[in-house]
């Protein structure tokens, strides 16, 4: 079997002479156990590997609890999964740790089986029986769990760079970047600005194949809205960076000083925070303002775009890095192209410092719930509008129709509009009405806002559209709009427009989200628009950064204490002073 067919097998079962087999296997029961003591047939494994043998089986899959062979123990630090086993290779590398929590024979007995099916003619993959799918996977041709091959020594493997590989490279290379001076780090910006736009047409033609296959995929218009980069968005990106290149050095910067004692003066100094893994679906925009704030912040960086913006990744990510000096080194911003190393990423709690999911409220759930690795982000988008009842109708529309029209995919789009109850039946309200559902958006109201407004009913207020649609409701006042959007919103960015200033800061000060707004549309909320240079996402968590996140958020802090011989010894001669000094 040629390396082109590695895992793309199919199983054909020999049914007809299974049960005469097992009645064969239990009568030499005995006999098996007393011939071969090596245990080869102890246990379930290897039963398995003897009728997969006795049927000649194109494939034996063996299911355990964890997702394949691995280089040690899984849950130790620098453990890894072996795709392919190569026995010359692997024999003496294996740690194998303790059995199985079900089971009798544990790893070891597995691939024992494996070993001794596989060196007969039956190729076996040891696989997770736990995850989705483990099965069809394998017989799909996926590159999941440990393939066990006769022919495995022969085959030219490429050298494969692992997960932890690409993090500990990328790690070494945000050292070199740190070590650089200031200008050093601001020529590498300005280069990937001048190379991004020197190939412009490249890119274009990379992202138009991979728009033409989304749609042909039959993908949502809002995705592919995402994926598109639409004329002018290369300079534009160009122009964020070059700005970015042009704003203060975060690295080392000196937060507060202060004089513990005489002679001994500490310093809270700014820092990278190290690896950062950014797991984005569709927007391939997203990897050159994340990659230009990683270099900005003198970060290591990781990248898993999502499968249907593969090409427009490849070749940004290309460009960027091919813009890097090797005094720091390419690996600096690692591309991911496997789903398949998602997994063993966020295992990496070692080498990793932080995770950034950009997409679904499903993928950053599941990345919430597979990673000891801090996850910084945002699962949905549900930005609202409340029209108090002293707002100025015709702001209020420009707001509104900005809002929900500039760009409906965006996750800073207004979701749900929420009406002051007295503003029912005016012209102004009618007007705004009939202007969006000119402008083509869908309206699906709440309980009030259905029957007022004769609109199909919203099936939740907790919904996120992506697309020219909102919901409506009528609410009674402020206080019942800031309920509404403490209990559906999704703490990202809502506005008020009101002219009532006691209202409205009532509004500011009581809502509890990322970003909240007066009389402005919340298509603001951006990192470029707010003066960051870029983002690489907007967090509604509370720990480390909140809303837009740009260099700020990718960095920590250290503590730099100079000192002039001092000791403690017990604090007998150190007389403090903890005064603080000039910066």
């Amino acid at each position: 079997m040629s390396p082109e067919d590695e895992g793309e097998y199919f199983v054909h079962w020999r049914w007809e002479t299974c049960e005469m087999f097992i009645d064969r296997c239990f009568q030499d029961y005995i006999w098996i156990i007393m011939i071969d003591s090596s245990g080869i047939f102890w246990d379930n494994d290897s039963l398995a590997a003897l009728l997969a043998l006795e049927l000649q089986a194109d494939l034996l899959v063996l299911l355990s609890d964890v997702e394949g062979l691995y280089s040690a123990p899984p849950g130790e630090p620098h453990s890894k999964i072996i795709h392919t086993y190569i026995k010359e290779r692997h024999q003496g590398e294996i740690t194998f740790g303790d059995k199985s929590r079900v089971g009798r024979g544990g790893m070891t007995a597995k691939v024992k089986a494996a070993v001794y099916a596989a060196s007969a003619g039956t190729p076996v993959v040891i696989a997770s029986g736990f995850a989705t799918n483990s099965i069809v996977k394998v017989l799909q041709g996926e590159r999941i769990g440990t393939l066990f091959h006769q022919d495995a020594h022969l085959w030219a493997l490429p050298k494969e760079v692992g997960p932890r590989e690409m993090a500990v490279s990328a790690r070494e290379c945000s050292r070199r970047l740190q070590s650089i001076s200031s200008e050093d780090r601001r020529k590498i910006l300005l280069d990937i600005a001048d190379a991004l736009e020197a190939n412009e047409k490249l890119i274009r033609i990379e992202n138009e194949a991979d728009v033409a296959a989304a749609q042909q995929a039959g993908y949502e218009k809002s995705l592919i809205s995402r994926l598109t980069l639409k004329p002018g968005k290369i300079l534009s990106l160009s122009k964020s960076i070059r700005i970015l290149a042009d704003m203060e050095d975060p690295i080392g910067h000196v937060l507060k000083r202060t004089e513990l004692a005489d002679g001994l003066v500490l310093e809270k100094t700014s820092c990278p925070l190290g690896v950062v893994l950014i797991v984005f679906e569709s927007r391939p925009d997203a990897l050159v303002q994340i990659a230009s704030l990683a270099v900005r912040s003198g970060n290591g960086l990781l990248l898993k775009g999502g499968k249907e913006a593969m090409r427009s990744n490849a070749i940004l990510h290309k460009v960027i890095t091919g813009a890097i000096p090797d005094t720091v080194g390419e690996k600096l911003i690692g591309l991911v192209t496997s789903r398949d190393e998602i997994p063993d990423l966020l295992k990496l709690d070692d080498v990793i410092d932080l995770v950034i999911p950009r997409g679904s409220n499903k993928l950053v759930a599941q990345i919430k719930e597979s990673t000891k690795i801090p996850v910084l982000g945002h699962a949905d988008g549900i930005c609202h509008v409340y029209i108090d009842k002293s707002a100025d109708m015709d702001m209020a529309k420009c707001i509104v129709l900005d809002a929900k029209i500039d760009y409906p995919a965006a996750c800073n789009a207004m979701e749900t509009l929420l009406i002051h109850k007295d503003l029912l039946n005016s012209e102004g309200l009618n007007d705004l009405v009939v202007e969006l559902k000119g402008e083509g958006v869908t309206l699906y109201g709440g309980p009030r806002a259905s029957i007022a407004f004769n609109i199909p009913r919203a099936h939740s207020f907790h919904h996120e559209y992506n697309s020219m649609a909102c919901t409506v409701e009528i609410i009674d006042d402020v206080h019942a709009a800031i309920d509404h959007i403490q209990h559906y919103g999704s703490a990202h960015t809502d506005c008020i427009v009101a002219k009532d200033l006691e209202v409205a800061e009532t509004f500011l000060c009581q809502v509890d989200s990322a970003a909240v707004f007066h009389n402005a549309s919340t298509r603001f909320c951006d990192g470029a628009r707010f003066g960051l240079g870029a983002e690489v996402g907007i967090s509604t968590s509370r720990i480390h950064a909140r809303g837009p996140v740009g260099v700020e958020g990718l960095l920590t802090t250290r503590w730099i204490l100079r000192g002039s011989g001092q000791v403690v010894d017990g604090d007998k001669e150190v007389v403090y002073t903890h005064k603080n000094l000039p910066l």
